[in-house]
């Protein structure tokens, strides 16, 4: 297994930044990786998402919510065609600073035979889309 994880510190607190991510209709207004976002947002339930990564190509995926705790972290598991090729967990956590700051970290643990392959590819295209949406979301919470 491997991860890739970004972190931002954000002057707002996790009720403010947890309605942003949960607002899934408002993606297309802000969030420069995660373009759209549909379906159930509880844990269990099925997501259809979108992503583009920056200067690269749209990805479409239906993965599972595999934790959804307000105002502290939401992630899903995803995987490329079959269980066990190449399968990503991804997370958001939002941890408390003090009052008025939080920490944003956006993380995903890949596993699966292709991983090895393509985690050079992973890094050079993914963490960009990471960074860029962690900013997004980092000017919009601030906004607020």
């Amino acid at each position: 297994m491997r991860q890739l994880s970004t972190t931002i510190d954000i002057a707002s607190t996790p009720e403010v930044v947890w309605a942003i991510l949960m607002d899934f209709a408002a993606y297309p207004d802000w969030n420069p990786f995660v373009r759209e976002i549909d379906g159930n947002p509880s844990a269990g339930g099925r997501l259809t998402v979108r992503l583009h990564n920056p200067g690269g190509t749209a990805m479409t995926f239906t993965p599972i919510v595999t934790e959804a705790d307000p105002n502290r972290a939401f992630s899903w598991l995803g995987k490329l065609g079959i269980k066990g090729v190449f399968d990503g967990h991804h997370h958001f956590t939002i941890e408390t600073i003090d009052d008025a700051r939080v920490r944003f970290i956006q993380s995903e643990d890949f596993s699966g035979a292709l991983v090895p392959v393509l985690w050079g590819r992973v890094t050079r295209k993914t963490r960009p889309g990471f960074d860029a949406m962690n900013i997004a979301l980092k000017e919009r919470a601030e906004r607020r």
